[in-house]
C-alpha cells in the first residue's frame, strides 16, 4: 500500500523511526525527526518503508539509487565525467562496469550515452555513478546505450514512466516492439526496428504527460490509423 500527501518545505513528516526508514529525494533527517526540503507530493511505500517527495522541478538533483541517462563529456584518468543535467557533472569510475578490470576497461568515446545508477550523492560533492547492480554485481541493463534516440521530458513524467501502471508504454507495446531506458534525470532513450517508429513512440510518450488512460488509448489509435 502507498499514500500521497501534499507537503511544503519545512513540514515535519510523521515517520515511524522505530524501524529502518529509507528517505528519498526531498526529505532530510533533523535530529529524531524528518523534514521536507521541497514542495511536492509526499509518497510512502510500505515495502521497505520508503519515503520520498515527488515534484516537477526543472533541474535534476541526484539522489542515491536513482537511474540516470548521461553523456560522456571527458575521460580523466580512472574515471569518466558524465553530464546528467544536474548543477555539477557526475563521475563514473572506469571499474564501475560489469567485468571491468585494470586491464579490461570500457572504451567510451566522447558524447557516448550511458545508463547509470547513482551510487553516491552529496550536496557538496559531485555525484558518483556506476553501471552495475550492487545486489547482483551484473550490468542488469546498465551501460552504454547504442543507437536509438534520446529526448528530454519533465522529471515528473520520467517517474510516472517507471510506474508499471502507466498506460502509455503498454498501449504502444501492443503495436511496436521497442526498447526503453528511463532516467530519473528527465531523459528517455528509445530504440526500435524503424527510425520512423522511434520518433512516433517518443512523441507519443511526451504528449501523454497530462492525458488520462482513455485519452492515451485514443491518441495511440489515431497514430496507428495515420501510418
Amino acid at each position: 500500500m502507498s499514500y500521497k500527501q501534499v507537503v511544503l518545505p519545512g513540514d515535519v513528516i510523521d515517520v515511524d523511526t522505530s524501524s529502518t526508514v529509507i528517505l528519498g529525494p526531498g526529505l532530510r533527517q533533523e535530529g529524531e525527526g524528518v523534514v521536507a526540503t521541497k514542495a511536492g507530493m509526499l509518497h510512502h511505500l510500505e515495502t521497505g518503508n520508503r519515503w520520498w517527495i515527488e515534484s516537477n522541478q526543472k533541474r535534476y538533483i541526484p539522489a542515491p539509487n536513482e537511474s540516470v541517462i548521461g553523456t560522456v563529456t571527458a575521460k580523466l584518468g580512472d574515471y569518466f565525467r558524465i553530464d546528467i543535467g544536474a548543477a555539477q557533472s557526475a563521475v563514473l569510475p572506469v571499474l564501475a562496469f560489469e567485468g571491468a578490470t585494470k586491464r579490461n576497461k570500457p572504451t567510451l568515446v566522447l558524447r557516448s550515452l550511458v545508463y547509470c545508477r547513482v551510487s553516491m550523492a552529496n550536496r557538496d560533492m559531485e555525484a558518483e555513478l556506476e553501471c552495475i547492480n550492487p545486489t547482483t554485481g551484473k550490468a542488469d541493463g546498465f551501460g552504454e546505450l547504442k543507437n536509438g534516440f534520446v529526448f528530454k521530458c519533465s522529471l515528473g513524467l520520467c517517474r510516472r514512466l517507471l510506474n508499471p501502471n502507466t498506460p502509455i508504454l503498454a498501449l504502444l507495446g501492443e503495436h511496436f516492439p521497442f526498447e526503453i531506458a528511463v532516467g530519473m534525470n528527465g531523459r528517455v532513450w528509445i530504440n526500435s526496428e524503424d527510425e520512423k517508429n522511434t520518433i512516433l513512440i517518443s512523441n507519443a510518450i511526451q504528449n501523454s504527460e497530462y492525458l488520462s488512460t482513455i485519452e492515451c488509448k485514443h491518441m495511440v489509435d489515431d497514430l496507428i490509423n495515420k501510418l
